[in-house]
């Protein structure tokens, strides 16, 4: 999710040939030159996290090149920045946060979902065993510091939406930013904030570690919901709604990959994953990733559609924070479609 200062900010490959020597290289002048497909650029924020481990996976395993596509995933420094190469034409897709395209429609931009990754946000609430061994509920939070991803960011406005139906008015407690998974650590270990809300592998280290008690988690079907009231939709490929029209072949290989990639993870082990995952992924701990995934394992879609309700669920949680009278101008129906998962749903019976 963005904040209001990211939503303002938003505003050929190489023909290849072979010639052979004497009588066996001539060519039929009727028969065209074999062409590379166009390259697709697919741009993403944070390409490791857990909610677009689809995307790597469909790479990995070379689902995008048995489609028919060359697809090159290209990390920004964040959401917003990944968001306007989509928005400018430097990329075609972008793989970000469902409620990107609500806030888009917002502001009078159009951005479509058209494969669904994630229908959790896979974030968790937990307070520090610590300096809250007598936590009882999140009123009893009030006065006390809670470590986000940061300012703005989807942990933020998941903490906070927390604190306000919990009735904590929004200076009722402190936020602290900790982009740094490592600068997490160190605060909540040392005291520095009594309660974070994060997303894995740092959650599951908290956790196997028994120094963190976990009050909300959205990793499950059932913590999403109880959370936000219903199913939420997170992860997905977006793109503008002119290269869907213009590029349906192009879209539906792309649905294709992504949900052969989602039915792969429904039953992949952990041999699976440290086959293909990238190493880099696992931080140096194979054991702390596997112990993540296993716990966030539902909150992938197994077949990339949006779930009936998704798109309301969402705005019902953007509403807490967005500029009044904002959200009433989006029609939903216009920020995804099922056209293209639905056809690979079929195909890989998913």
């Amino acid at each position: 999710m963005w904040n209001r200062r990211d939503w303002g900010r938003l505003s050929a490959s190489a023909l290849l040939g072979t010639a052979l020597p004497g009588a066996r290289a001539q060519v039929r002048a009727d028969v065209p030159p074999r062409t590379a497909p166009p390259r697709l650029l697919v741009a993403v924020d944070h390409k490791s996290a857990f909610c677009y481990l689809p995307l790597t996976i469909a790479e990995r395993l070379g689902y995008f090149s048995s489609e028919g596509l060359d697809v090159q995933v290209r990390e920004f420094p964040d959401a917003t920045q990944a968001m306007q190469a989509v928005l400018s034409g430097a990329a075609q897709v972008v793989s970000g946060a469902y409620s990107s395209t609500i806030s888009l429609q917002a502001r009078g931009q159009a951005l479509q979902s058209f494969v669904l990754q994630g229908r959790a946000s896979q974030l968790v609430l937990g307070v520090s065993q610590r300096t809250m061994a007598d936590y009882r509920g999140l009123r009893d939070l009030r006065g006390r510091k809670i470590g986000v991803m940061a300012l703005g960011s989807a942990s933020h406005r998941v903490a906070s939406l927390l604190m306000t139906r919990a009735g904590l008015p929004r200076n009722g407690v402190q936020y602290v930013a900790l982009p740094e998974p490592l600068d997490a650590l160190e605060a909540f270990r040392s005291g520095k904030i009594d309660a974070i809300c994060y997303s894995d592998p740092t959650i599951t280290r908290l956790e196997l570690g028994g120094e963190l008690r976990v009050v909300a988690d959205t990793r499950t079907v059932r913590g999403n919901a109880e959370v936000f009231g219903g199913p939420l939709p997170a992860g997905c490929l977006g793109a503008l709604p002119a290269f869907l029209e213009t590029q349906p072949q192009r879209c539906q290989a792309m649905a294709h990959a992504l949900v052969h990639a989602l039915k792969w993870l429904q039953t992949a082990g952990p041999s699976d994953l440290i086959k293909t995952v990238p190493e880099s992924y696992f931080q140096g701990d194979r054991a702390l990733y596997l112990a993540a995934f296993s716990r966030a394992r539902e909150a992938w879609t197994p077949d990339g559609l949006m779930p009936a309700g998704g798109p309301e669920t969402a705005a019902r949680a953007m509403s807490v924070f967005s500029e009044p009278g904002m959200l009433p101008r989006v029609d939903l129906a216009r920020t995804f479609t099922n056209e293209f998962a639905q056809r690979a749903k079929v195909r890989f019976r998913a």
